[in-house]
């Protein structure tokens, strides 16, 4: 059950809320319409009920805000909009990514997929569904947790009435097995053929809220519809007849040749076209709207409750639902058109986080191509100072020239971990139900070590690249190994996930991939000169023996030759570049724990 209590938009200068105290429930086992004009509220007041938009009020879901809920996919399902995913990313490929984030079975993607129509686009880019397939992939991603409730932001907009009619009979069968269904639209036919209750918001403020029986009595009157080349001719005998016989028929011409004739039926105007000799293409019985709630008919004659022969029955419903191959239980037709329940839901574990990461950063090329061109430009790079001389041999299988303030496996690293997070933003998956990206310690730390394993991968092929290339152009005569080879290694490998660590942070806090990867530029550029600055400044004292001190302090009685790595470590740290990087990383991971907490206050 789903409990709205004064919900308010907050106010733009002199502009009135967008909602203004709106009250009411969606109760469960039943299908909940919110209906109103384009710019009625509707969706913001779906923003303001899923904690998506601030302003005062508050939402219950089965007794408890979303925000107090410790899982609110497994509880709300949501559909607005477009489905936010990579567009390069595959349907399966987005759904097994969701299915991680969410801690369910891998195969429960494969199960939506069937239930939706999807398993034949399976493989297919999320950049090329149409509009339709958009939307059977949100409903699937809605679905994949087995929530108890589904709130839809007009979900039928852009449907064919085939379609439109299977989504309304998957949300009657969700109604049915106990879920709760909230579902906004603009149409008033839609609104009392497929719901039990319906919410009417007119200029943000709530005016209605009926069964859909008694709005289709109050707001839904039957008429005739005529399609005929002489449209205006049999409108104006109509409308004499009705002054004639003092009847209230009201005739409204409508684009084309069409006339829409409240009052009358289908007989009488059939047998006016035929008494004057005028052709007729076509005439049916509709149902129309009335316009506002708070607008009554002029005749009390003209309240007609004909809405009940338009609406067809749960059972029909039902049985119109027949484009995917639904997978289940058996129902009333046969087949169920929702996935199997899930039964027994796994305990949190850590490794989820790392699951959904690794499978978000490997579902799209963009990585592969960056590393690609990464190692390109670095064997190119080795080459081209090689030719050039005076580069000494630790810089040279770096591909690091002077002039350059970062070799580009360094850069590249720090690319990759900015569109860790970058890329969740620009495409925000797992912000479907709480607006935006999770700033959780366990999702931080999957980056982060995901970050590591991609930045460190990138540091030993882009040495061995560089080798390899300098052997097969120059000969064995630069691919020697350096004698300090273990402390190089260890500041080469400090530099790469350092640059991977401070692209992950920054753009986790700025929100930008290119954000992070300025900050990583940041750090030779800025930090560096800085620090240099600080410690050659004058000063009374100095710190010189420092480090002799340090490796003193910390090398004793290591054992398994503990001591020569930590020795290494201390090194690194005590570089201009290793200092200077600690001490961005220290700052950055700072101010991201500062804005999570920030988070979590609001």
């Amino acid at each position: 059950m789903i409990q709205a209590i004064g919900l308010t938009s907050n106010t733009r200068k002199e502009h009135p809320p967008a909602v203004d105290d709106v009250s009411f429930d969606a109760h469960a086992g039943r299908v909940t319409a919110l209906l109103g004009a384009p710019d009625a509220g509707k969706t913001t007041a779906l923003k303001l009920m899923l904690e998506l938009q601030q302003g005062r009020g508050i939402t219950y879901f089965r007794g408890r805000p979303l925000h107090r809920i410790a899982h609110p996919s497994r509880e709300v399902g949501v559909v607005m909009g477009e489905v936010p995913g990579h567009p390069a990313r595959t349907v399966r490929g987005q759904l097994r990514m969701l299915c991680a984030a969410v801690g369910v079975p891998v195969r429960r993607a494969d199960e939506v997929l069937e239930v939706v129509g999807l398993v034949s686009l399976r493989d297919e880019r999320l950049g090329t569904l149409s509009r339709g397939m958009d939307r059977r992939l949100g409903l699937a991603s809605a679905l994949l947790s087995d929530p108890h409730t589904l709130v839809l932001d007009d979900p039928a907009d852009g449907l064919s009435p085939r379609e439109a009619r299977w989504l309304h009979g998957i949300l009657r069968a969700h109604a049915s097995q106990g879920g709760t269904v909230l579902f906004t639209t603009d149409d008033p036919k839609e609104a009392a053929r497929t719901a039990d209750r319906v919410v009417t918001l007119e200029q943000g403020r709530l005016v209605a809220d009926q069964e859909s029986a008694d709005f289709a009595r109050t707001r839904l009157r039957p008429r005739v519809v005529v399609r005929s080349p002489h449209a205006a001719r049999l409108g104006a005998l109509l409308t004499k007849e009705a002054r004639t016989t003092q009847r209230s028929v009201e005739v409204v011409r409508e684009e084309g040749n069409r006339l829409s004739v409240y009052g009358s039926t289908c007989a009488d105007v059939g047998e006016a076209a035929f008494r004057n000799g005028i052709l007729v293409h076509q005439l049916a019985d509709e149902v129309g709207d009335m316009g506002s709630p708070s607008a009554q008919p002029s005749e009390a004659g003209e309240q007609v409750s004909g809405a009940e022969d338009e609406r067809p029955s749960k059972d029909a419903d039902e049985s119109r639902t027949q484009e995917p191959r639904p997978a289940g239980a058996p129902a009333a037709n046969g087949l169920s058109p929702l996935p199997p329940p899930i039964a027994v839901r796994h305990a949190p574990s850590p490794l989820r986080p790392l699951r959904y990461e690794l499978r978000r950063s490997a579902g799209v090329g963009t990585g592969y191509l960056a590393t690609v061109a990464v190692l390109v430009t670095s064997a190119l790079l080795s080459v081209l100072l090689a030719r050039m001389g005076h580069t000494p041999q630790a810089r040279l299988l770096a591909a690091w020239p002077q002039e350059l303030p970062l070799p580009p496996a360094a850069l590249g690293a720090g690319l990759l971990g900015a569109l860790a997070f970058g890329e969740e933003f620009r495409h925000p998956a797992l912000a479907t139900d709480r607006g935006t990206v999770p700033r959780r310690l366990g999702l931080l730390t999957a980056k982060l070590l995901v970050a590591s394993a991609t930045a460190l991968l990138l540091a030993v092929l882009a040495v061995g690249c560089d080798l390899e290339m300098l052997y097969l152009v120059y000969g064995r005569e630069l691919t020697s190994v350096p004698a300090d080879w273990l402390s190089l290694g260890a500041s080469w490998i400090g530099l790469v996930v350092g640059c991977a660590w401070a692209g992950v942070l920054a753009a986790g806090i700025f929100r930008s991939t290119a954000a992070g990867l300025a900050a990583v530029l940041a750090v030779p550029i800025v930090v560096v000169p800085l620090v240099q600055k600080v410690l050659q400044g004058p000063s009374v004292r100095t710190a010189a023996g420092f480090s002799e001190r340090l490796r003193e302090l910390v090398l004793v009685q290591w054992p398994f030759g503990g001591g020569r790595y930590l020795a290494a470590v201390v090194e690194v740290l005590v570089q201009p570049v290793g200092g200077a990087l600690t001490l961005s990383l220290t700052a950055l991971l700072c101010a991201y724990l500062l804005t999570t907490l920030r988070s979590r206050v609001r």
